[in-house]
């Protein structure tokens, strides 16, 4: 067995939060369990630490949460949580995006050779690798998709949110005091905080990857807390405003432009918009995601108009952007080579010169998954991302309980503002996976009630005020 990174407390993390989820699903009920598995192990695992037994995918936080969610929700949840038919168009993505990496590998036995480097062709072995790890990552998707499909599980995912970033926000806050270092501390995993110095201060990083993966996090809290306040859904005594604010305020401290636009944008429409017109952005926000190869690839993305905005703020984010806006151009041109299953793993997506420097800078999880496993495999794993939330769109009109409609539409725009988010980073992860697969197991259930012609829908709808909401805010026929 081969043991990677960090301390023997990061190890231990590790190892034992099997365990820790067994109490949870012991203790909790099972969609409670589930939420905080997945969303526990992404927020306080430690990351550079992992085990890997020959032949099998690296065990580390992301995988140890998935596997213990998915096994946790075949043990504990009731027998009655069935799927609802997935239909042609899901079934064959979700086939796609697991057996895609056995593809690429048989289309990839060849070695690249530049300069000195020599990168080994990849084989059968490494495409069944590939597979499970992607299997693993996903399982998560599944679990939404097949055990939290009922309205109350949704209110369940994003209070847990909401709770967690308020825990969390005292990590952060010590963090922007003292510097990103909490993870060296417990975990002895080494965190370059100098690239993390923004403004005279630092941007928090806590135990994720990076301070902008924290960030984001955060942004998606902020967004869930204003569907709550919304529907004036209290956490404990805490008034539902002043934890939007609260949290407001934390994200302004971890100093990312994007992630505080993502809040201030999404998070104004979750509070004043009709769920109609949150849905139509969550459709527009979805469809650029899973298009913007093919804008990239023809042009058709205005990337000087872009850029000269930035500018017009502040030059160094703008020459910032232009470079991730070159390193596109160069990994595309080299994944047009191979565009319709990629180069597979181990460095051969990436550009090198004559001399075997690497020259690439793989930022988006876009690029990454098509350079890797080629359009095909970008659309199906932006497919999944992003199918959910076209599915909820149509599904909205089958729901009666306004509370139902409000809570759907935000969980819409957190699943569709983190398909864009992978555009210019690659930070999907089990908990965003998870509640994708919610959102599509609670819309598929919807229609399939609707379908049967069940007034399921509205009698057990929660009752909720009219005055909690503009006259017209909740149209949805």
């Amino acid at each position: 067995m081969e043991v990677g990174g960090a301390n023997w407390i990061a190890h231990l993390a590790i190892v034992g939060w099997p365990l820790v989820a067994l109490v949870l699903y012991k203790t909790r009920p099972p969609v409670e369990a589930t939420a905080w598995t997945v969303l526990g192990a992404f927020l306080f695992l430690p990351i550079q630490a992992f085990l890997k037994v020959p032949m099998i995918p690296a065990i580390d936080k992301g995988s140890v949460g998935s596997l213990a969610a998915i096994l946790g929700s075949l043990l504990f949840f009731p027998r009655d949580r069935r799927f609802a038919k997935l239909g042609v168009a899901i079934g064959a993505l979700i086939a796609v995006y697991i057996c895609s990496p056995v593809v690429t590998s048989i289309l990839n036995g060849d070695l690249i050779v530049a300069g000195p480097r020599i990168i080994p062709g990849v084989d059968y072995y490494d495409g069944i690798s590939a597979l499970l790890s992607q299997l693993i990552l996903f399982f998560p998707f599944l679990v939404g998709l097949r055990f939290l499909s009922r309205p109350e599980d949704i209110e369940t995912l994003l209070r847990a949110l909401v709770v967690a970033a308020l825990a969390y926000s005292l990590l952060m806050l010590l963090e922007v005091r003292l510097s990103p270092q909490l993870a060296t501390w417990i975990y002895g995993v080494v965190t370059p905080f100098a690239v993390e110095m923004r403004y005279g201060g630092f941007r928090p990083v806590v135990f994720t990857n990076n301070g902008l993966v924290a960030a984001f996090f955060l942004a998606t809290a902020v967004i869930a807390s204003v569907a709550l306040w919304r529907t004036k859904i209290a956490i404990g005594k805490l008034p539902p405003a002043g934890i939007s604010i609260y949290l407001g305020g934390v994200l302004v401290l971890c100093k990312s432009a994007g992630a505080l636009i993502y809040a201030m944008a999404i998070g104004a429409l979750a509070r004043w918009f009709s769920p109609r017109a949150q849905m139509r952005v969550a459709v527009l926000l979805a469809s650029i995601a899973l298009s913007y190869p093919l804008l990239r690839i023809n042009d058709l993305v205005p990337v000087s108009p872009i850029y000269q905005v930035a500018a017009a703020f502040n030059q160094e984010r703008a020459d910032s952007l232009k470079f991730r806006f070159d390193q596109e151009d160069q990994l595309l041109a080299h994944g047009a080579k191979r565009f319709w299953f990629g180069w597979g793993r181990y460095g051969r997506n990436r550009v090198y010169d004559e001399y075997g420097k690497d020259l690439s800078i793989t930022d988006g999880q876009w690029i990454l998954a098509f350079g890797q496993f080629g359009f095909v495999g970008f659309v199906a794993q932006f497919g999944l991302l992003t199918w959910p939330v076209f599915k909820a769109a149509r599904s909205l009109r089958f729901l009666r309980s306004r509370r139902e409609i409000a809570l759907l539409s935000c969980l819409s725009l957190i699943v569709a503002v983190t398909a864009v988010e992978q555009i210019p980073n690659a930070s999907i992860n089990p908990w965003g996976w998870l509640l994708a697969g919610a959102l599509l197991g609670r819309s598929m259930t919807a229609s399939k009630m609707a379908a049967r012609g069940q007034g399921v829908e509205a009698r057990n709808a929660v009752a909720v005020p009219e005055r909690l909401f503009a006259p017209s805010a909740f149209k949805t026929q």
